[in-house]
């Protein structure tokens, strides 16, 4: 332990800013020369399918910096940055050499391409937006998914400030966007022929204040839904930094803000109100009910035309079985299908939408509840209850995201001294306990591991009004479960990341983030 402390402030200590790198590269060496930017700074780029990674970094560096690169086209002399295809065996991989006066950025893919220029980015601000340290990189994330969550319903995040949580994701690499869309508390995703999802479903009269034991309500209406060019617009963005976003239309529970407007699709036909409460209602979707299927296959033909990922999240969690267990309707259905409980009947639910789905060439993915009752064929499971359901599902071979409430649920409190902290849901996951999570339970041997994708951090807004607060509660844990997903295991070292993670404050002040700053007195 001491030979790694003294190695780490002997890192700290090195001189340049090549220490400000988080996720921390697989390798990196650097050294005391520099590559200065100038008005004279050029690329060149001899693949075309590198150009649009290439154009992104120049608007980036002109907007932030003011600098202006130029393409391969000028023939202005100067520094350049040369980007070349190469084989590696990731196509997020990439390397990097740095001398003075040529910065060469080799990946095979265009993850690769997006991922160095990253780097170079967090180096450039390092050197104070001048210049960035001369060195050689050769990196690759250790996992395919490295996700962030980000709930809309409760309190909701227009498609700007969505927009800027995808430029933190891209920031620290990750890949994957949960965009949590429905919810008992409102419905943000619009369809065409269910106009009362925006009219209705999007709105509630009034909302908790402070903490749930307080049972304090205001009279507001609040709400809001996006257009679907809205939608475009967000998957265009995140498209464009290498972020799938997957969709999560929730069934069969979450579902009131839905049954509000359409209370024909629940068990007792209503009257409902979309939802002021935070927590879990009795009344969801009837599963003895075909037209609630045939409501659920046109949203999810819109979500299907939308979203080009492999993904669809489907929820399942917490699902009271409450009104199934006296629903006639629900009964019959149970008889006619021979199933034995109402987990049964759930299951019956995902296996018929995920069959749905799978005819449509995409896979689902819901909470680890979907296990109960059978777990559908081709179903991807998403563990938050601990990760004893990621464990069960690895075990049957299926995929599997890491995403347990200690240490990934980022709505909990994030210092002991919770009285210095706003109000939150509760729990205690602190900046070293992000950093400390292992992925990969040891239960599992090296065959089930595979089946393991990743990890994801959630960030839940039933006490996060505000997209400050969004930022304060993501940052900077966003970054410590980052470099979990990207950096080798066994480079990982609390006492060094908080360094770098120091000496990042300048970057986060840049951007005008409201981070979390705990882990200054550390």
């Amino acid at each position: 332990m001491r030979i790694l402390l003294f190695l780490s402030l002997w890192l700290l200590a090195l001189p340049g800013y090549s220490q400000q790198l988080v996720p921390q590269p697989a390798k990196a060496s650097f050294n005391q020369s520099r590559f200065i930017f100038s008005k004279d700074t050029r690329w060149t780029c001899k693949n075309l399918d590198f150009l649009p990674e290439s154009l992104l970094f120049g608007q980036f560096v002109k907007e932030r910096y003011q600098w202006i690169t130029s393409s391969s086209l000028s023939k202005k002399a100067g520094q350049l940055i040369r980007i070349e295809k190469i084989s590696l065996s990731d196509t997020a991989a990439y390397k990097l050499k740095i001398t003075p006066k040529l910065i060469i950025l080799q990946a095979s893919g265009k993850a690769g391409v997006f991922y160095g220029f990253q780097t170079l980015l967090q180096l450039l601000h390092g050197g104070g937006g001048k210049f960035i340290p001369c060195g050689e990189i050769e990196d690759q994330p250790r996992f395919s998914w490295r996700g962030m969550h980000l709930d809309v319903c409760r309190h909701f995040f227009n498609k700007n400030e969505v927009k800027r949580y995808l430029d933190y994701l891209a920031l620290y690499k990750m890949n994957v966007f949960h965009w949590h869309l429905t919810e008992d508390q409102g419905w943000r995703f619009p369809v065409k022929q269910f106009p009362k999802l925006a009219t209705v479903s999007a709105w509630r009269n009034g909302s908790m204040v402070g903490h749930y034991r307080d049972q304090r309500y205001d009279s507001l209406r609040y709400g809001g839904i996006y257009t679907t060019d809205d939608i475009k617009e967000v998957i265009q963005y995140a498209a464009a930094r290498h972020i799938t976003i997957v969709p999560e239309i929730e069934m069969p529970g979450h579902a009131l803000s839905a049954l509000a407007a359409y209370p024909e699709l629940s068990c007792t036909g209503g009257p409902f109100e979309v939802g002021k409460t935070w927590g879990v209602f009795d009344d969801v979707y009837c599963a003895g009910n075909d037209s609630v299927f045939r409501f659920l296959e046109q949203i999810l033909d819109e979500v299907v035309r939308l979203f080009p990922g492999k993904y669809i999240h489907i929820g399942g969690d917490e699902c009271p079985k409450t009104r199934w267990k006296t629903c006639p309707k629900c009964q019959k259905r149970m008889k006619e299908e021979g199933l034995k409980d109402e987990h049964e009947l759930q299951s019956y639910f995902i296996r018929r939408i995920e069959a749905y789905l799978n005819k449509k060439g995409r896979q689902i993915i819901g909470w680890d509840e979907i296990l109960e009752g059978g777990l559908a064929p081709n179903a991807a499971v998403m563990s938050w209850r601990g990760t004893e359901g990621g464990i069960a599902a690895a075990k049957q071979k299926h995929e599997v995201v890491m995403t347990p409430g200690s240490p990934c649920y980022f709505d909990h409190y994030q210092h002991a001294d919770k009285q210095k902290e706003p109000v939150a849901i509760g729990g205690l996951n602190t900046l070293e306990s992000v950093y400390s999570y292992e992925p990969i339970p040891s239960t599992l041997n090296e065959e089930e591991k595979k089946y393991v994708l990743g990890a994801q951090g959630n960030v839940w807004t039933e006490y996060i009004n505000t997209f400050a607060q969004v930022e304060y509660m993501a940052l900077p844990r966003m970054s410590a479960l980052a470099e979990v997903l990207w950096s080798p295991a066994e480079n990982r070292y609390y006492p060094h990341f908080v360094g770098r993670l120091r000496s990042q404050i300048k970057m986060l002040d840049h951007w005008k983030a409201n981070y979390a700053k705990h882990f200054l007195a550390e």
